[in-house]
């Protein structure tokens, strides 16, 4: 099963919690033991598995990103001014894989899934989710 998770973002640099609709998305598929594959479209996004217990680890995320790599320094920059939203995606990957165990994703307490915007805001954004059974 393959689906598309639309999102808007409403700032340049942000974590977006996707984990409600990967969740959705599993349930859906009625797989039980398999792979969920989450993939950001864009080379200005990312995906990442963290913390959400509030929004503390999110924001330390986009300033430790910040501080690695500054706006305003790279070569890009002189093609559309987002030489740093690359590399930021670049380092963090478009993707995770998460099992399904018993039909959940097989996140612990903690761990939520994250769609990275390092160029927005956009209004669309998409994510694929490819579930894949297992034997």
């Amino acid at each position: 099963m393959q689906k598309i998770i639309t999102l808007r973002t409403d700032r340049r640099s942000g974590l977006y919690d996707i984990t409600n609709a990967v969740v959705t998305l599993i349930k859906a598929s009625k797989v039980k033991t398999g792979i969920a594959s989450v993939y950001a479209r864009g080379s200005t996004a990312a995906i990442m598995i963290q913390e959400n217990w509030d929004q503390s680890v999110q924001n330390d995320v986009v300033t430790l990103m910040n501080k690695l790599v500054p706006a305003g320094i790279w070569e890009h920059d002189h093609q559309d001014n987002n030489g740093d939203s690359h590399l930021k995606a670049g380092i963090i990957g478009p993707s995770e894989t998460i099992p399904i165990v018993d039909g959940n994703p097989g996140l612990s307490t903690w761990q939520n899934i994250f769609f990275c915007e390092f160029d927005g805001p956009r209004e669309k954004r998409e994510v694929v989710v490819t579930i894949i059974e297992g034997h």
